[in-house]
């Protein structure tokens, strides 16, 4: 695999510093700003690139013998729900189940790291996308939008839960492996070159994440907060079965359909995305389960 520009060769992608400077330049550079204002992102790109280097690198031989054909392509794509990284992560059951308030917390200020929502990511995924592809996009982003209607958005769904809960996600206090998912996201939907990549990497957000959600929406549950708070993730427990019908169908089959060589790179995305929440998943556990959290309840260990 050819190597970008070696600025990054000596770095440490999967840091704490790095991560966190990148979360902090990406936060500058997507932020509005007059032209007075403007980041000098050259260095950073460069560096930014390195990492995607490093994480095609890192999901190895997954997918060289990926198959190019629709229909074989969206079996073997569809059966990430079981066989990705990081699926069926016994972290779920126990943030249904176990989980105390501050511990969910914890957990949600984690997973509320990044600048771009999923919002941003199709929209800035979808420019120059074919028409096909490009519609389903939009259609998505229409309804994270809440179809236009303020109340019905995603997005302050969250902000919602997060003053629920009085959970104050910040770069500082959230762990590199967060960061590292947020930013690979960036990365992939800001990118042109890796415009495939965040097609795959945003439709398996759409196949895997329903489940995860609906043990996080038990687990707030359990813990008493309402029910308009915890909407987004009622909401995303039932309707991201259907997007990632529509995505798969829209987006993915299309997409390969009309140039077989995409495969490869929406299947990339879609392992780079699941295994940077493998990670995220890997490193929460150890946190929880090791009683770092504030307020920490006994807890039995999952097998």
């Amino acid at each position: 695999m050819a190597k970008p520009v070696s600025i990054g060769d000596s770095e440490n992608y999967f840091s704490d510093g790095f991560q966190r400077d990148m979360a902090r330049w990406n936060h500058r550079r997507l932020m509005p700003c007059s032209p007075d204002e403007a980041v000098d992102n050259r260095e950073w790109l460069l560096r930014e690139a390195a990492m995607m280097v490093a994480l095609r690198e890192g999901i190895g031989g997954g997918t060289p013998a990926v198959p190019t054909d629709v229909t074989g392509f969206l079996a073997r794509f569809a059966n990430l729900i079981e066989t990705g990284p990081g699926q069926n992560d016994p972290l779920f059951d126990w943030i249904a189940d176990h989980a105390s308030f501050a511990e969910m917390r914890w957990f949600f200020e984690q997973e509320a790291a990044g600048e771009a929502g999923f919002d941003d990511l199709v929209a800035m995924t979808q420019v120059k996308m074919p028409v096909c592809a490009k519609l389903e996009l939009a259609r998505n982003y229409w309804d994270e939008m809440g179809r236009g209607n303020m109340k019905g958005m995603h997005g302050p769904m969250l902000g919602l839960l997060a003053d629920a809960i009085d959970a104050t996600p910040t770069i500082d206090t959230t762990v590199w492996e967060s960061l590292m998912l947020a930013n690979a996201m960036t990365a992939m939907a800001t990118r042109r070159e890796y415009a495939w990549h965040s097609i795959g990497a945003l439709g398996v957000i759409e196949l895997t994440a329903p489940g995860r959600a609906a043990l996080v929406a038990k687990g707030l549950r359990r813990l008493g907060v309402r029910g308009k708070h915890r909407h987004y993730f009622d909401l995303h427990a039932v309707l991201d079965i259907k997007h990632s019908e529509e995505w798969n169908r829209e987006v993915i089959a299309s997409l390969i359909a009309d140039d077989p060589s995409r495969a490869r790179f929406i299947a990339e995305g879609a392992l780079i995305r699941l295994a940077c929440g493998a990670r995220c998943y890997r490193r929460y556990r150890a946190e929880l389960w090791e009683g770092r959290a504030e307020q920490r309840e006994p807890i039995a260990r999952a097998a």
